[in-house]
């Protein structure tokens, strides 16, 4: 819960008090919202590669999905701050485990280590996330106002 705790303050400040249910809600609704951004940001980046296969968008945004946590790794690793044994032991999970899901071996990995994988890609990738998060809050300031 710290890791939403956190979310949550960086998006809309800790000033609002909330009870622990209202909490556990924003911090999934957070958590999903920044999965949709980083979707789309991984649809964009393969726009050229999903063209040469003419496949359609349904077969486009299952092929995110699934190969989703696959990519985040991918990225982690492609800043060269962690190796696969660096992310194995931050999220306290076998090596082995981390690399059969770097190489789509695993493509259902728990939601606890999703988690955990994507805490540790916004610590290397801040910028984009701080993107995401100016986003969110425009979003929302935008219906806010409405």
């Amino acid at each position: 819960m710290a890791v939403g705790i956190k979310l949550m303050d960086l998006i809309i400040g800790n000033t609002i008090k909330l009870t622990k249910e209202e909490c556990i809600i924003i911090e999934i609704e957070l958590f999903a919202r920044i999965c949709e951004e980083l979707k789309q940001m991984m649809q964009q980046q393969y726009e050229d590669y999903f063209k040469t296969l003419k496949i359609t968008d349904e077969k486009e945004k299952e092929m995110i999905e699934s190969n989703f946590i696959r990519n985040i790794i991918n990225d982690i690793l492609s800043t060269e701050e962690y190796s696969l044994a660096g992310i194995a032991y931050y999220t306290n999970t076998p090596e082995d485990v981390i690399f059969e899901i770097a190489i789509g071996r695993n493509m259902s990995p728990s939601f606890s280590l999703s988690q955990k994988i994507i805490h540790l890609h916004r610590s290397v990738r801040s910028n984009l996330y701080d993107k995401i998060f100016n986003k969110i809050k425009t979003e929302n300031l935008l219906v806010a106002i409405q």
